[in-house]
């Protein structure tokens, strides 16, 4: 259920409410006994609505169907909802063609399927003072993907890596 408990019958505190009825008219102001007596008659439940209002709103309905639709709109969003992946792809700064074309290749099917990838070039022993080297591999990459994808993150170093962030471009 959502975070904050939805308030029914005996459980609501305030002295008087603004009522609305079972068919959705406005009945008005009512005091709290009075409104869960018209509840009762009508063999529902009294629900606070809008407890920030003033005076708070409160609506005669069935609770237990009201909850049931909560649920399935709390279901249908997370349905809805895009899990996004970020992939890694790691690059050397002194990588071959063919090797740099199959990392672009797989760089290219995680964003074509949605996920966001880290490019990074990691640097081992002296490979570190020539950082340029790098910076060209992933503008390089960044380049070569760049109808499917815009740089999030440009290029920056983080000890002895460098990388960035390519997002997949919204689709229209």
């Amino acid at each position: 259920m959502s975070k904050v408990e939805t308030l029914v019958n005996e459980r609501i505190r305030a002295r008087e409410v603004r009522l609305i009825g079972a068919d959705g008219e406005q009945i008005g102001v009512k005091s709290k006994q009075e409104a869960l007596k018209i509840a009762e008659q009508a063999n529902l439940d009294l629900v606070m609505v809008a407890p920030n209002a003033k005076p708070p709103v409160c609506r005669i309905m069935d609770y237990g169907k009201y909850r049931f639709e909560q649920q399935k709109k709390e279901k249908e969003k997370r349905k809805k909802q895009k899990i996004i992946n970020v992939k890694e792809v790691r690059l050397s700064p002194a990588i071959e063609e063919h090797d740099f074309n199959t990392k672009l290749r797989n760089a290219r099917k995680f964003l074509s399927k949605g996920d966001k990838v880290k490019a990074s070039v990691r640097f081992r022993g002296r490979a570190i003072t020539h950082k340029e080297l790098g910076q060209k591999v992933l503008d390089r990459m960044a380049e070569e993907c760049k109808d499917i994808a815009t740089v999030e993150t440009k290029p920056k170093m983080e000890g002895r890596n460098m990388f960035m962030m390519l997002a997949p471009m919204a689709e229209k």
